[in-house]
C-alpha cells in the first residue's frame, strides 16, 4: 500500500496516521468544518474538507468520503472506530470500488452487527450465550412473557448498533412496559432498526474483552484479555490488562472461547470478543466488535506490538506476524479516558481549551485528540485524549497514573480527571475489586 484515507476523526485518525508514517504510507484524512484545526488534519500529508460538523453531514457521508478516495488515489481506506467503522454497506461499496477495507468482510460485519444473529451463531459454536431470546421481541406484552421465563433483572437491548443506546436494565414487567417503547425507538432513530432482545442480566459482573487478530490464511489468535468494568452509562471509562479478577485457568478459557468465536465466523482482521464475567467465575458471550477498540493501546503495552500495523499487513493479505505461542504478554496497563465532562454528572462539557500541558512522565502513553487553543465541540464525543499507563505490575501502575493526574494541567473546560484522581485513591479499585456497576455507587466530590 502507498496511500491510505483515514475515514475518521480525532486521535485514532492521528494514531493511524502515526503508523503509516513508520511504513512510510502516505495518508489522507478528512474532517468536517469543526475539526479543521485538530492536530490529525495538520499531521496527514494530504486533508480533505467533507461538510458540516454534524456526523451526518461529514464523517457518515460514505459517498463523500469513498468520493475523496477515489479523487486521491488511495490504495485503501481504514475506518478506525465508531462512525462507518461497523457499516457493512459502507466496507462493501469501497471493495466495489476496488479499493482495501482494512477491517473484516461486508458479510462478517453484517452477521456480528445483527447481536441477535451474532447470539445464534455463537450458540452454534459452543461459545456461551448469556441466557435470553434469540429471536426479536415483537411487543412489549411478548417481552413481559419472556422476562418473566428468564427472571428478572433483564438487559432490554436493540439487536443493532451500541455504545448503550437503546439499551436499560428492566427490574419487574412494570419497568419493562414503561421502557420499551421508547428504547425501541431510540434504536430505530440511531441504527435504522427497532429489534429488540432480551437478555438476564448478570449482576455484580466484570466485562472482559478478548483481542483477536485474523489473517486470509485462516490464521486467528487471541493477544490476551482486557477488563473493561469500570463504566459510567453503560460505556466504558478505565481499562486494564491483565485483569486482576481472572485466574489463569479462567483466562485460557475465555481466550479460547473467544479463538473459537473468531472460527466461526472466518474472521479476518482485527476485532474484540466481549463478555460477561459473573462473580462465581461463569462467562457468556455479550458481542463482537468488527473494527479497532478506543482500548488497543492497553494490549499494545502489554505485548509490545503494533495493532495497526498488524491490521494494514493482513489487509495486504499477509500472514500474521506471529503464532500464538509467540504472542506473550509482559507488565501491566491501565488506559484512562480522558473527557471534557463533568465529573460528578458525566455531562459533556464542550468548550475551549486553554491551555494543556502533559506531565513528563516515564511509562505513560498520550494518544491525545486535541492540542492547546482546540474546541471540544458538542458535535462528537468529547474524550480528549487516552492516557496509557504501563508498568511491572498493577501496583506501579497505579502509582504513575497517580503522579500523572495530579501534575496534569486542563483549562478552559470541566475534565473527568478529578474521578480517575478519586479512583486511583479508593481501596477497592486499588485491590481491583470492581464491577461494572461499581461507578454508580460512587461520587466524585464537587469540590
Amino acid at each position: 500500500m502507498k496511500k491510505i484515507l483515514i475515514a475518521n476523526r480525532g486521535e485514532i485518525a492521528l494514531r493511524i496516521i502515526q503508523t503509516c508514517k513508520e511504513m512510510n504510507i502516505e495518508t489522507v484524512a478528512v474532517y468536517s468544518e469543526a475539526d479543521k484545526d485538530l492536530p490529525f488534519v495538520k499531521a496527514a500529508d494530504e486533508a480533505v474538507h467533507i461538510g458540516e460538523p454534524p456526523v451526518a453531514k461529514s464523517y457518515l457521508q460514505s459517498d463523500v468520503i469513498l468520493e475523496a478516495a477515489l479523487k486521491h488515489k488511495v490504495d485503501a481506506i481504514h475506518p478506525g472506530y465508531g462512525l462507518l467503522s461497523e457499516n457493512d454497506e459502507f466496507a462493501r461499496k469501497i471493495e466495489e470500488a476496488g479499493i482495501t477495507f482494512i477491517g473484516p468482510s461486508p458479510q462478517t460485519i453484517e452477521w456480528m452487527g445483527d447481536k441477535i444473529m451474532a447470539r445464534k451463531t455463537m450458540q452454534q459454536a459452543d461459545v456461551p450465550i448469556v441466557p435470553g431470546t434469540i429471536e426479536p421481541i415483537e411487543d412489549v406484552e411478548e417481552g413481559i412473557k419472556l422476562a418473566e421465563q428468564i427472571g428478572y433483572p433483564v438487559m432490554l437491548k436493540a439487536s443493532s448498533g451500541g455504545g448503550g443506546i437503546g439499551m436499560v436494565k428492566c427490574e419487574n414487567k412494570d419497568d419493562l412496559r414503561k421502557h420499551f417503547v421508547s428504547s425501541q425507538q431510540r434504536a430505530k432513530n440511531y441504527f435504522g432498526s427497532g429489534r429488540m432482545f432480551i437478555e438476564k442480566c448478570i449482576e455484580n459482573a466484570r466485562h472482559i474483552e478478548v483481542q483477536i487478530m485474523g489473517d486470509s490464511h485462516g490464521n486467528i489468535v487471541h493477544l490476551y484479555e482486557r477488563d473493561c468494568s469500570v463504566q459510567r452509562r453503560n460505556q466504558k471509562v478505565v481499562e486494564e490488562s491483565p485483569s486482576p479478577f481472572l485466574t489463569e485457568s479462567l483466562r485460557s478459557k475465555i481466550t479460547k472461547s473467544a479463538v473459537k468465536a473468531a472460527i466461526a465466523v472466518n474472521y479476518v482482521n482485527a476485532g474484540t470478543v466481549e463478555f460477561v464475567v459473573s462473580e462465581n467465575g461463569e462467562f457468556y458471550f455479550l458481542e463482537m466488535n468488527t473494527r479497532l477498540q478506543v482500548e488497543h493501546p492497553v494490549t499494545e503495552s502489554i505485548t509490545g506490538l503494533d495493532l495497526v500495523r498488524w491490521q494494514i499487513q493482513i489487509a495486504q493479505g499477509e500472514k500474521l506476524p506471529l503464532t500464538q505461542n509467540e504472542i506473550v504478554s509482559k507488565g501491566h496497563a491501565i488506559e484512562f479516558r480522558l473527557y471534557a465532562e463533568d465529573p460528578v454528572t458525566f455531562f459533556p462539557s464542550p468548550g475551549k481549551i486553554e491551555e494543556l500541558v502533559w506531565p513528563q512522565t516515564e511509562n505513560v502513553r498520550i494518544d491525545r485528540g486535541y492540542e492547546s487553543g482546540n474546541t471540544v465541540t458538542p458535535f462528537y464525543d468529547p474524550m480528549i485524549a487516552k492516557i496509557i499507563v504501563s508498568d511491572s505490575n498493577r501496583e506501579e501502575c497505579i502509582k504513575r497514573g497517580l503522579e500523572f493526574f495530579e501534575k496534569l494541567e486542563i483549562n478552559g473546560l470541566k475534565t473527568n480527571a478529578p474521578l480517575f484522581q478519586m479512583l486511583l485513591n479508593e481501596e477497592d479499585f486499588v485491590k481491583g475489586d470492581y464491577t461494572t456497576s461499581y461507578l454508580g455507587k460512587r461520587t466524585v466530590s464537587k469540590s
